[in-house]
């Protein structure tokens, strides 16, 4: 560890004696706000999913948030924070769900929001600023035959900084794998809080020094992002008598290669009663099916839900799905987000389950925990092979119980990236990413980037 490393304690005693008025003054013209009510907001992203997280980080707020809306401005604030030795956290939308982006030590927000522009745009790839939303992208890129390949449920809002930064896959993962799977990451540029900051490309697998680092270790202002085809996507829901019956379905479309799909979302009842909008096609007590496949494709899907006994309950063509509700914002953590409006005492998990195309651990699971674990799973594409990723609701009771159910889960074979832990490396890595803490100590020797959330980096200080 770098001598100059400074521990989190020394960070946060900073971040209360510096006089916040005065240095939102030394950045002038960079955009700062300092009204209590916009840091509070802006310090602030979906940790509450989590009861864990809920109790950890509900206090914690930075001091200052900072806004630039180019990367020379992003340059001039990281040079005043290694100056005074300010920490600094990097935010996109605040869509995250693990408190990616919530300063434990206070200091300064650095809002990416303005940084949005989209700058080229060529066949099967962009370049674009870490602020740009990803519905932003697709509107350009779309009328030129491509769109981003992947995406999160809070797509319309969330920012491809904090999608890369933060994220790990979504809808689209069923085609095209993982964020962090060679080649969905082209570039990134990165500026650095050494002495005097640099700005460095990373291209290649060098882009994995900085892929869902929660913004530890360099300040992302841009990206080459790989494109997809841009299919008509067609939205599909079908109901089924039993979850199990809907999980084998859901292997078997994922499973089908001539089918082009970007969703295979499937839910226990009584999860569908909690999608409002979409009531009049979820028939009480059925599980469902919630998709997306390209409009090509609407007859084989069709062979295929008679084959698993399955009931159409709802179509749209792409140019209708472009209207009215999105049936992605009922997939992925939007299903907790409905959940918990009409009940905030589920909580959730997120788990893989190894493959199977029998689904015998998943069927375990289901049974074993019936009303107290409620099965949603979102098939991905890992390796090559299709397996059902799930995000369970919980019916959240105490910490010890909640830590039991993760236990059992991985006890028997299952992989659980838990959601119930601001750090980085135990939420779904495990282990320490020696490539990011060794660029860690490299680019940020002071430690002032998102503090605390990188165990790796705590124990070198230890």
């Amino acid at each position: 560890m770098n001598s100059r490393s400074l521990s989190l304690s020394q960070l946060e005693l900073t971040a209360q004696t510096t006089d916040w008025s005065a240095f939102a003054n030394q950045l002038s013209p960079v955009e700062t706000l300092i009204a209590p009510a916009q840091i509070e907001k802006l310090s602030k992203d979906y940790y509450y999913f989590s009861p864990i997280l809920a109790a950890q980080l509900q206090d914690k707020s930075g001091n200052l948030i900072v806004r630039p809306k180019s990367g020379a401005e992003v340059v001039q604030v990281a040079q005043a924070c290694v100056q005074a030795k300010i920490p600094l956290t990097v935010r996109g939308a605040g869509t995250g769900n693990y408190g990616q982006a919530i300063p434990l030590v206070g200091g300064i927000v650095l809002d990416l929001s303005a940084l949005n522009a989209v700058k080229w745009i060529k066949p099967g790839i962009a370049c674009v600023e870490a602020g740009a939303k990803l519905a932003a992208i697709d509107r350009i890129s779309r009328p030129q035959g491509w769109e981003i390949r992947m995406a999160p449920s809070t797509y319309r809002t969330a920012t491809i900084g904090g999608f890369i930064g933060g994220g790990s896959g979504g809808i689209g993962s069923i085609m095209y794998g993982q964020l962090a799977d060679r080649g969905n990451l082209q570039a990134v540029r990165v500026v650095t809080l050494e002495d005097v900051p640099q700005v460095i490309v990373l291209r290649g697998d060098a882009v994995q020094q900085v892929n869902h680092a929660y913004g530890t270790n360099g300040i992302i202002t841009e990206l080459e992002i790989p494109l997809g085809p841009a299919y008509p996507w067609a939205e599909v829901i079908v109901s089924f008598d039993s979850f199990m019956q809907a999980a084998g379905f859901g292997q078997a479309l994922g499973d089908a290669d001539g089918i082009i799909k970007k969703l295979v979302s499937i839910h226990a009842w009584p999860i569908p009663s909690y999608f409002a909008a979409l009531q009049a096609a979820l028939p009480d007590g059925k599980a469902a099916a919630l998709l997306i496949v390209s409009e090509g494709d609407l007859a084989a899907l069709q062979a295929l839900i008679t084959e698993w006994n399955g009931t159409l309950t709802y179509q749209k063509d792409a140019q209708a799905a472009s209207k009215g509700a999105a049936i992605a914002e009922f997939t992925w953590n939007h299903t907790t987000l409905h959940a918990r409006n009409a009940d905030p005492s589920w909580t959730y998990l997120q788990t893989v389950f190894p493959y199977d195309p029998n689904l015998k651990l998943l069927q375990h699971m289901y049974e074993h925990f019936g009303d107290e674990v409620v099965m949603h799973l979102e098939y991905i594409r890992v390796q090559g092979k299709v397996l059902p990723a799930a995000l369970q609701l919980v019916r959240y009771s105490t910490p010890d119980r909640l830590a039991e159910i993760i236990r059992y889960h991985e006890e028997k074979g299952a992989f659980i990236a838990n959601p119930h832990t601001y750090l980085l490396e135990d939420g779904g890595r495990k282990t320490v990413d020696e490539n990011q803490l060794n660029f860690k100590a490299k680019v940020d020797p002071y430690g002032l980037l998102n503090p605390g959330k990188m165990r790796g980096w705590l124990e070198r200080l230890a």
